[in-house]
């Protein structure tokens, strides 16, 4: 359980601007409503993390910068199907991101590293896979099914990155706990924590 809190803890914070804003537009909420609220989680946590003097993480950006963006379409534009593709916009770029190998390092405690590092490494290019993925998915439903995208942008993106969490996670367990028994170094839980990028 010690290991789960410290993996979903900076995950959720990390990305609380973009789960704001999936939440209330899945539960209806008027686009501009959930853009702004976004945008106010997502503020408050790049400024927290300045006024307690930290380096601000690259998916906190992420996430800030995604939902203003969003913000300023929605309000300048008022075109709906600009809003409704402008996620696959946004998910080719984190999932470029996360092309680079170790960032998934900043979610698994420092001690963990040489005992699962190659495994974190792998699933952060399993991760920029999904996000490619839902990139192509989300133009699909915007362009040829747009009367489901509201559904879909409300539930998929974060069903399917909680999915991925699960099995990521189930398997740095596993593989951690494996090795560390065959190095003699007993059971002990082994953390993880991949991102839920991005709206």
């Amino acid at each position: 359980m010690r290991s789960l809190l410290y993996a979903v803890g900076p995950l959720l914070f990390d990305s609380l601007g973009v789960i704001v804003f999936a939440i209330l537009l899945g539960l209806g909420t008027d686009l501009v409503v959930a853009t702004i609220a976004g945008t106010a989680a997502a503020v408050a946590v790049v400024g927290t993390e300045m006024a307690r003097g930290k380096r601000v993480a690259a998916l906190q950006w992420i996430s800030l910068a995604m939902v203003l963006f969003s913000a300023a379409a929605t309000m300048l534009t008022g075109d709906p199907r600009f809003v409704m593709v402008k996620p696959s916009v946004v998910y080719l770029i984190v999932g470029a991101a996360m092309l680079r190998r170790g960032w998934l390092n900043r979610y698994i405690p420092p001690e963990q590293l040489a005992l699962v590092g190659d495994v974190m490494d792998r699933f952060g290019y399993i991760w920029a896979g999904m996000m490619f993925a839902t990139a192509i998915a989300n133009l699909v439903i915007a362009v040829a099914f747009t009367a489901w995208w509201p559904l879909f942008a409300g539930v998929f993106p974060l069903a399917s990155k909680l999915g991925l969490f699960a099995i990521h996670f189930a398997a740095v367990q596993l593989v951690g706990n494996k090795r560390a028994r065959k190095q003699g170094e007993g059971t002990t839980e082994r953390p993880l924590a991949p991102i839920l990028a991005a709206e």
